[in-house]
Formats: C-alpha cells, sequence, structure tokens
C-alpha cells in the first residue's frame, strides 16, 4: 500500500502540468527590419488562411504596446507593418488564427498570415505571413514571407526574427 501510494504522488509530480482553454489577450506587430535585404519569396497561394478561423470584430482588443510601435517608427531602422490585438481561448490543442490587413483582392489582402498557438511549459507560436504587392488589376506580384516557430513565455514581450521580417508578439491571460 505504501508503494501505491509513493508511486501515485511520484507521477504526480512527474506529470506535465495541464492547461485548460483559458482567455488570453494576444498582441502583435509585424515589423520589416530595413538594414536587413528583402528576400522575394513566391506569391502567397490563394489559400493563404488554410481554414483558420478569423478574428471577428468582437474579438478584437485596443492594442497595449503602442510605445513599442513609436519608439520602432521613430527609427529609421524598421517599418511597422502590421499592429493588432485580439483575445481568445488557447489551450493544449493548437488554435489557428488567420490575420489580414488592407483591402480584398480575389482573397488576397497586402498583409496576410496565420498565427498558431499552443500553451504547455512554454507557449508554441508558430507565424506564417506574407507581405504582398497588389498591382492595380488586383493581382499579387511579389511576396515577401515571414515563415518562424518559437517557444515564447506569457506576459513577455518576445522577437521572432525571420531575417528582414520580424514579429513581436505578447500573450497574457485575462
Amino acid at each position: 500500500m505504501r508503494l501505491f501510494r509513493l508511486t501515485s504522488l511520484l507521477l504526480t509530480l512527474a506529470a506535465p502540468m495541464a492547461y485548460a482553454d483559458d482567455l488570453y489577450q494576444v498582441e502583435m506587430i509585424l515589423v520589416r527590419q530595413n538594414a536587413v535585404p528583402a528576400i522575394v519569396s513566391r506569391a502567397a497561394p490563394e489559400d493563404w488562411d488554410a481554414g483558420a478561423r478569423r478574428i471577428g470584430a468582437e474579438s478584437q482588443r485596443t492594442p497595449s504596446l503602442n510605445g513599442e510601435v513609436e519608439k520602432l517608427t521613430a527609427s529609421s531602422d524598421y517599418t511597422v507593418l502590421l499592429h493588432k490585438a485580439w483575445q481568445q481561448n488557447l489551450g493544449e490543442e493548437a488554435s489557428k488564427v488567420a490575420i489580414s490587413d488592407g483591402k480584398e483582392h480575389f482573397g488576397q489582402f497586402p498583409i496576410e498570415g496565420t498565427l498558431d498557438i499552443k500553451l504547455g511549459r512554454f507557449t508554441d507560436v508558430a507565424a506564417n505571413f506574407w507581405v504582398n504587392q497588389i498591382n492595380e488589376d488586383g493581382l499579387v506580384t511579389a511576396s515577401e514571407r515571414l515563415n518562424t516557430d518559437s517557444h515564447t513565455k506569457n506576459n513577455q514581450l518576445n522577437f521572432l526574427d525571420a531575417g528582414h521580417l520580424g514579429l513581436l508578439i505578447k500573450i497574457t491571460s485575462l
């Protein structure tokens, strides 16, 4: 009997912590690093969102990282391309959201991408964004791409570096 209690105690201590789906605020700033030469990639695919959930107007929040945006725009080293904040439920199952900005042309946006977020000991973030140049006919003529994965910490501003494009992200429990 004593062995059973000791074994169950050890299993409890060794088991990974379970994270329930809770409400979080996610805030992101997509930047271009002007000192790094741009890498032009293939045009964004038509199914760039790959079935990811779109962020509705009811989920959008007022960004709180305005001070960081001001510092970035004051420097000639960076161009702020996108700054958004929203709330969403996060847990152990990956949650994928589609983010876009600008006027839509045939299903494409000047800035479009997905964030895949999964809670654990660290928060796993997979970012996949395209910055598109769209001609007067509404066709994508060139794209820059950010594609990166990272382990981040909640309640801290994290920088995901992908060469000439970067992503500042902060995930805060509500």
